[in-house]
């Protein structure tokens, strides 16, 4: 299983460990070409995180720029189901700030 997929909603669905030993593409690169025209179709979609085993600074900074590069593409994310250990790290850095997270949310 890859480390996120695009349901059948444009919504993208994160499986597993967010950490330095799992990510080794940002979040846009990672889409088929397919999949980014989708997004970028829909203009909008959300990251439910709720499958997230494990995540570190570097799942943070992930997901801050998966935020970023979908806002450059002209597509709006929100985060969904945020672990609390990954919430409590992103206030922790202050980027709590400019994530849009939205809690108790599914995008299944």
């Amino acid at each position: 299983m890859s480390l996120f997929e695009v349901n059948n909603k444009g919504n993208i669905i994160v499986h597993g460990h967010l950490d330095r030993d799992t990510l080794s593409t940002n979040f846009w690169q990672g889409l088929s070409s397919s999949e980014r025209s989708a997004l970028i179709n829909a203009e909008q979609s959300a990251i439910d995180l709720s499958d997230v085993e494990r995540a570190d600074s570097a799942g943070l900074a992930w997901l801050i720029n998966a935020v970023r590069d979908a806002k450059q593409n002209g597509v709006s994310i929100t985060l969904l189901n945020m672990p609390e250990k990954l919430h409590k790290l992103a206030k922790l850095s202050s980027a709590d700030s400019f994530l849009p997270v939205k809690s108790d949310q599914s995008a299944n």
